[in-house]
């Protein structure tokens, strides 16, 4: 039995043909892979904001957590002492504590 002759001609062009729809095909995905990337937006991140500055003070404090007094933050003794006479003299505990407040200009 004969083989069928097979024209390289006609074969070369058929594979050439599918190579360029093949190419054309990649490049489309690649534009809308492209165009898709330019519509989402990056989010944008809030600044923090810087905090004021702030000043340290000796509060003394009653039992129901209002302050009684304040003392500058080199005057501990003198804030101890406070608490101290406060607590015999009103029969309830007080005490000292750090307290922060922004420095107003």
């Amino acid at each position: 039995m004969a083989r069928k002759i097979l024209n390289r001609k006609e074969l070369r062009e058929e594979s050439d043909a599918a190579e360029r729809l093949a190419e054309l095909e990649e490049h489309e995905d690649q534009e809308t892979d492209r165009s898709a990337k330019k519509v989402v937006k990056r989010k944008v991140r809030a600044k923090a904001s810087k905090e004021a500055p702030k000043k340290a003070y000796w509060g003394v404090f009653s039992q129901s957590l209002t302050q009684v007094a304040q003392f500058e933050y080199s005057e501990r003794e003198e804030a101890d002492k406070r608490a101290k006479e406060l607590t015999e003299s009103k029969k309830t505990p007080h005490f000292v504590q750090l307290v922060k407040k922004p420095i107003e200009e």
